[in-house]
């Protein structure tokens, strides 16, 4: 299916796949027609869990062309960015909770000319987001709590996706609105109807049964203009 016809993105996330075949996950996920590969940063202080860093992102830029887009889990971003930039991350994405000033790190990324979009956890208001959503090119909603892959989608989530769409539709700005955390074929299409316009998914797709394909035609499924 080509990507051109779908107004829904999906995000692979690597943290689900097996580290030991990492360069045949991504190639898997690109030839199943996904529109960029998320990776999962996690430093053990702002999550609990640890997981990558640039030596990573460094190798997956050998074995793709796809946008690298890289979900900085860590206290202090801002610290980071030149380091994942010359890695060859493409975008980051960074928490509001944080300890790096919001607007600052924002405006070191576009400096380095990175993408960048901001992220907001279970139990954070959307509010928290509301004055940069003209600054950045993606909110990504956390749909669980940070840290570890293969959680269920808390419920209670999906309000901020509406909530979201609803400010960035009347501010009239062309920023991307994402999910993150127990994205699957079925739950998909509800965070879809809320206005996400991209999937970031990892055990859905990595795990699955049926195949890498397979699964990201499932999830593409969800896509309004297709459904």
């Amino acid at each position: 299916m080509s990507q051109a016809t779908n107004s829904v993105k999906i995000s692979a996330s690597i943290l689900a796949s097996d580290f030991g075949y990492l360069a045949a996950a991504v190639e898997s996920a690109e030839q199943a027609g996904v529109d960029r590969i998320h990776v999962d940063v996690m430093d053990g202080h702002f999550v609990p869990n640890i997981s990558i860093g640039t030596p990573v992102v460094a190798s997956l830029r050998k074995v793709t062309t796809l946008p690298l887009e890289t979900h900085l889990m860590i206290e202090d971003p801002i610290r980071y960015l030149e380091l994942f930039r010359t890695a060859g991350s493409d975008s980051v994405l960074v928490h509001v909770e944080s300890e790096s000033n919001l607007e600052s790190t924002i405006q070191t990324a576009k400096e380095l000319e990175l993408g960048v979009g901001v992220v907001i956890n279970p139990a954070t208001p959307v509010d928290a987001v509301a004055t940069v959503i003209d600054q950045v090119d993606q909110i990504l909603v956390m749909t669980v709590d940070p840290g570890f892959g293969g959680q269920s989608l808390i419920p209670e989530t999906i309000s901020k996706v509406g909530l979201l769409r609803e400010l960035i539709d009347t501010a009239g700005v062309q920023c991307e609105l994402s999910v993150d955390g127990g994205i699957t074929a079925e739950t998909a299409p509800e965070a879809c109807a809320a206005g996400a316009n991209v999937l970031v998914a990892g055990s859905a797709i990595f795990r699955s049964s049926a195949g890498v394909a397979p699964a990201v035609a499932a999830l593409l499924a969800a896509d309004p203009k297709l459904g």
